[in-house]
């Protein structure tokens, strides 16, 4: 079996019953309750779109890109506020984000995946403990 050498770009949406998805280049598309079953739903998706060509897909080949709007939406448990201090980005153009006012650059792009990848990483290390 061959490895596919490149990214397969997939756009998230929700939905009213959960999240759709597809990919703008191959016939991808799939949908799920929750994100991490859109995630695997899609991987069965797209390698049922390879299989005839004998490619092996990791999820690793698949790149989920979801907007803003409804990133925040979805998980409204980072706040947004939070998330600027934390990068050093002014609160109120990340709320214009978030609220589809405003377009972020590529830079304002990465700034704030970055921050939102480094939470992630902590929250990741962290271990909980119950003390009575």
């Amino acid at each position: 079996m061959k490895k596919f050498k490149s990214k397969i770009k997939i756009i998230v949406e929700k939905t009213d019953t959960g999240f759709s998805c597809y990919s703008e280049k191959y016939a991808i598309f799939s949908t799920g309750k929750t994100i991490p079953e859109l995630i695997e739903n899609s991987f069965e998706a797209a390698t049922l779109f390879f299989e005839d060509e004998g490619i092996e897909l990791n999820h690793s080949d698949l790149q989920f890109d979801v907007d803003f709007q409804q990133f925040f939406q979805y998980y409204k448990v980072i706040n947004s506020k939070y998330l600027a201090e934390k990068i050093g980005m002014n609160p109120t153009l990340l709320s214009q984000y978030v609220q589809g006012h405003k377009k972020p650059s590529d830079n304002q792009t990465e700034k704030i995946l970055y921050g939102i990848h480094q939470i992630g990483q902590e929250l990741s290390e962290m271990n909980l403990i119950y003390r009575k």
